[in-house]
């Protein structure tokens, strides 16, 4: 469930973002996604429920674009954990990510933290 809610606000986010039409695969649904993809939605959305946790509910206070480097940086980590070598633009700094991805990362931590 909780790589459902990730998922959901990543598509969410692509489709207000995204300019132009978005890929199949960004919007595809949870059951079509990759065993590797779904796994890495969970685990990003239990760091940042664990940071939330850890700081006492504190990390609520960072900036948008604070929230959305962790989601970043969670999933950058996730990408390394699942491809030994992934393409440059899967591991992305946060400064060389398209507007798009940077501000529908950020969504994704304030859905986790709506909850």
């Amino acid at each position: 469930m909780s790589g459902q809610v990730f998922r959901k606000a990543w598509i969410a986010g692509v489709l207000k973002h995204f300019p132009g039409e978005p890929k199949a695969g960004y919007i595809s649904p949870w059951e079509e996604m990759p065993a590797w993809e779904q796994e890495a939605a969970a685990t990003v959305y239990e760091q940042v429920r664990g940071l939330l946790d850890v700081s006492s509910g504190s990390a609520t206070k960072l900036n948008r674009e604070q929230k959305g480097r962790f989601v970043s940086l969670c999933w950058i980590a996730q990408i390394y954990k699942h491809f030994g070598d992934p393409k440059p633009s899967y591991v992305a700094d946060w400064a060389d990510q398209p507007e798009w991805q940077r501000e529908t990362n950020s969504d994704i931590f304030e859905a986790i933290e709506s909850l």
